[in-house]
């Protein structure tokens, strides 16, 4: 029950009485004396002009508007996408689903795999928020980098679409008896996603 000042509690810690030792006496003079040495002018010029340009730094916006910040494309979350682009859908579902529709109505166009190459020059152009022109004959040619494309995109959200928050409910739905139940809850748990995961 040995009651010290405050300071030396603060320096210390709480520790039994037996195991404290006050060092005052034991310190150099050396160390004791140093204090501090102040700011010469040059560093606190230097201090003044770092404070100033952390100030100045342009907004995020201001960055975007000139084309040298981009937006991430693949591994964004689906409503901060959405909110910094401007769209309803993110642009490249919008491009691969038209081309597909179009072009890609061919046997096992999710299920087989595109050349990685092609899927890699085309995450590039999306994710540096060019429109690729899927109608190249390289993208012809190779109609399931497309499709690869796509399911790049929805494994890479860092929240999935059908979001980790509705799992159980999507998952209890399936699991209905009949297909008409199933259908049903379906259709509830589905009405309940927010809103950029349910366009």
């Amino acid at each position: 029950n040995t009651s010290f000042p405050l300071s030396v509690l603060l320096q210390v810690g709480f520790f039994p009485s037996e195991c404290v030792e006050l060092i005052n006496d034991k310190v150099p003079q050396s160390v004791t004396n140093s204090v501090p040495k102040p700011v010469s002018k040059k560093h606190g010029k230097l201090i003044t002009f770092l404070r100033t340009f952390m100030k100045s730094r342009p907004t995020k916006q201001k960055l975007k508007q000139r084309g040298i910040l981009k937006e991430r494309v693949f591994g964004c979350d689906l409503g901060e996408h959405l909110l910094n682009s401007g769209h309803d859908v993110p642009q490249v579902l919008k491009s691969c689903t038209e081309f597909i529709e179009k072009h890609g109505i061919v046997d096992g166009i999710y299920r087989l795999s595109g050349i990685a190459s092609n899927i890699q020059k085309l995450r590039h152009e999306f994710d540096s928020e060019q429109i690729p022109d899927l109608t190249k004959d390289i993208y012809i040619q190779d109609i399931h980098c497309v499709g690869s494309l796509c399911k790049l995109y929805f494994r890479e959200l860092p929240n999935p679409l059908l979001t980790y928050q509705l799992y159980e409910k999507f998952s209890d739905a399936v699991s209905a008896a009949t297909d008409e139940e199933r259908l049903v809850k379906i259709h509830d748990v589905i009405q309940q996603l927010p809103p950029p995961h349910y366009r």
